[in-house]
């Protein structure tokens, strides 16, 4: 085994004897291959594979340093073996190897725990100094169980193996590279030799650099992300009248934005999104109602028409109950239980309340009642009677306009931050979920033609979920028959968007959505032909990008 200087700092120090056996064009490709990079995984793959090139190793390994859990270990993010046909970085794949703990964790021990030092690749993360072995079945100075395993499964011999650390500008070790069975030009095997391990130690060195940026920039990407999720949480959980409503729009959004990338003619045929483009999508979805932050609890919380911070139909009922108390007419009384009854029920609210409903409840305000100073009152106010015709819903015209004004609260929040170009729509993907296609939305109005597809896509799934939660106190959970049916109307009435609708239903994205958050009940639909559209429903030109 060779073990250079414990520093890999002074090793690198050296890098000018194997950067001498690169041309300045071979290493200035090499540095443009690692930059093209736009990806951890794809960077990490990319090493490794440099790796290899580089000293015509067989295989290798890949090996990040995860210090998220309890205890720091590396888990494997690339293997590559070009005898076995093996080239990997999809996670799923690289699950069924079990990351490799750094330390060992025994009762009663410590609770750092033992330092792994049988493990080649945990013996190198922690001492930081590069491992080089003629042949793996010759040495006792690690536990190779696990490599003679992997040789018998697959039918290999593994043999010469070079494993060093990857340092940040930290001097921290950030990764492990493991390669594998060296082999001349004429494909002999052969050792890693010590040129092979100051080359790959200097491409390591480059290598490091590109990584740790990567890995800077996603956990900056990850704590953009867990604050603007932890934002649409607390959103959801002020009202539990709208729970998850922040959560579901990313989900049901990237649900109608994937069936669009993939529609091949059509309105969407020139449609896509790029890395940075779904991403953008991403945020603005679950930021759509960042303004509600900004919205009175009272408002978002109520369930009843005639509720406040107290719920006001208590009082209507105290006013009933005296009456019927007053009068000595069962015929009176009975009718007065009729009318309680009624106002119970137009009091939990709708998505439609009838004319016929409303007179009656104006009907009711004409009678009268006596209280504790014997003075004639209105058995229902102004107040009542204005909040129990309100047509849809529990709000009505004052506290609309209050919760609406959350939208310009949203557009107002995030057209103050400094999102980066490729964040630059945003806000006006988020702030464009309650416009119409006809112009007659709010908040400024905007026609068909003068908003993008993933502003329009977010649209429809705003009301879409909203139609189909099953938190809603003033409705039971909603089928998909009725549901389809309303948008169907909105569609027709140029309130959302055609191509976009149409196309959810087309794509049967609805039905994947409706197992994992709907009701069983809820899922009535079959057969989806009688919702869409007749025509052609497409009033402009499509667009290849948002």
């Amino acid at each position: 085994m060779t073990t250079p200087d414990p520093s890999l700092a002074s090793q690198l120090d050296q890098v000018d004897r194997p950067l001498s056996a690169w041309s300045v064009d071979s290493t200035s490709d090499l540095l443009v291959r690692l930059a093209r990079e736009t990806t951890v995984a794809g960077l990490m793959h990319r090493i490794l594979k440099e790796a290899r090139l580089l000293t015509g190793a067989e295989g290798g390994t890949f090996y990040q340093l995860d210090e998220s859990a309890d205890s720091p270990r590396l888990v494997f993010k690339a293997i590559h073996n070009t005898v076995l046909g093996l080239e990997s970085r999809d996670p799923a794949q690289l699950s069924r190897w079990p990351a490799i703990p750094l330390y060992h964790h025994q009762p009663g021990e410590s609770e750092s725990g033992q330092p792994n030092h049988q493990n080649v690749a945990s013996w190198v993360a922690l001492t930081r100094q590069a491992v080089n072995i003629d042949d793996v079945y010759q040495t006792g100075d690690f536990d190779f169980s696990g490599t003679r395993h992997f040789d018998s499964e697959h039918r290999y011999r593994s043999r010469s193996m070079l494993t060093l650390p990857l340092l940040n500008h930290e001097d921290r070790v950030i990764g492990v590279l493991q390669l594998i069975n060296a082999r001349t030009p004429e494909d002999d095997s052969r050792p890693f030799t010590d040129d092979d391990q100051r080359t790959v130690q200097a491409m390591a060195k480059f290598a490091a650099l590109s990584l740790d940026n990567q890995l800077l920039v996603q956990s900056h990407k990850d704590l953009l992300d867990a604050f603007i999720q932890a934002l649409a949480r607390i959103i959801d959980v002020r009202s539990s009248h709208t729970s998850a409503h922040c959560e579901r729009i990313p989900v049901l959004t990237e649900m109608m934005a994937r069936a669009a990338c993939e529609e091949t003619d059509g309105y969407f045929a020139d449609f896509g999104l790029n890395d940075d483009e779904w991403y953008e999508l991403h945020v603005a979805a679950w930021l759509h109602d960042c303004g509600k932050l900004a919205t009175s609890e009272t408002i978002l919380n109520k369930g009843r028409k005639l509720q406040s911070l107290l719920d006001g139909f208590d009082t209507v009922a105290a006013r009933f109950a005296a009456t019927m108390a007053q009068s000595a007419n069962a015929a009176d009384v009975e009718a007065l239980r009729q009318d309680l009854a009624f106002l119970e029920r137009v009091n939990r609210g709708g998505e439609y309340m009838p004319e016929s409903d409303k007179d009656r409840v104006r009907a009711i305000a004409t009678r009268t009642w006596q209280d504790a100073w014997g003075t004639s009152q209105p058995l229902l106010n102004d107040t009542e009677v204005t909040n129990l015709c309100i047509t849809r819903g529990t709000l009505n015209d004052e506290e609309r306009q209050a919760i609406n004004r959350h939208i310009d609260i949203t557009i107002d929040i995030l057209e103050q931050l400094p999102f980066p170009p490729k964040l630059r729509r945003v806000p006006e993907y988020a702030g464009g979920h309650h416009e119409r296609m006809d112009g007659r939305g709010f908040p400024r109005g905007l026609t068909r033609e003068q908003m993008s597809i993933p502003a329009r896509i977010m649209g429809v799934a705003d009301v879409f979920e909203a139609l189909t939660a099953k938190e809603r106190p003033y409705k039971p959970p909603m089928p998909l028959s009725q549901a389809f049916s309303i948008l169907q109307s909105m569609r027709d009435d140029q309130h959302i968007d055609p191509d976009v609708f149409d196309l959810f239903l087309r794509s049967g994205k609805w039905k994947d959505y409706a197992e994992h958050y709907l009701l069983p009940d809820q899922n009535d639909v079959d057969d989806v032909t009688p919702y869409l559209a007749t025509n052609n429903i497409s009033t402009t030109s499509p667009v290849s990008k948002p």
